[in-house]
């Protein structure tokens, strides 16, 4: 689900509208990986009147610098594949619905791309040549 805010609402703010539409359109989904902003009655809202759990991914204590999180590169990556698409590269559209509509069309150009592709055999799959 993508929804497009001004910069300057935070996602705090605009998660309440995004959650209620994933728990309306995709009511199996029953927990919600997030980083440290969404800490606070954001949380509790989602649990009492959702039945949403928001976990969150926090930095291992300690570390300093980049480091890949478990759960959230995978948001990281789908950012950079929309951002191939040359229209998602920069601000171009002036209402929000078009901005939501063009990064659409670009998960789904990737994805189709994705599954008509020819797949290598999988490593399991292949057979080993018989020794002697």
């Amino acid at each position: 689900m993508i929804t497009v805010t001004p910069a300057d609402l935070q996602d705090r703010d605009a998660a309440r509208d995004v959650f209620r539409r994933l728990c309306l359109t995709q009511p199996q989904i029953t927990q919600v990986w997030t980083d440290r902003g969404y800490v606070g009655d954001l949380m509790d809202w989602a649990r009492e009147r959702l039945w949403l759990t928001l976990r969150i991914v926090s930095r291992p204590k300690g570390t300093k610098g980049f480091g890949v999180l478990p759960r959230r590169w995978k948001v990281e990556r789908a950012i950079g594949w929309c951002r191939n698409a040359r229209r998602n590269a920069r601000d171009y559209e002036r209402l929000p619905q078009h901005s939501e509509a063009h990064l659409n069309w670009a998960f789904i150009t990737t994805m189709t791309r994705r599954l008509a592709r020819k797949h290598p055999a999988p490593r399991w799959t292949k057979k080993s040549a018989p020794t002697s």
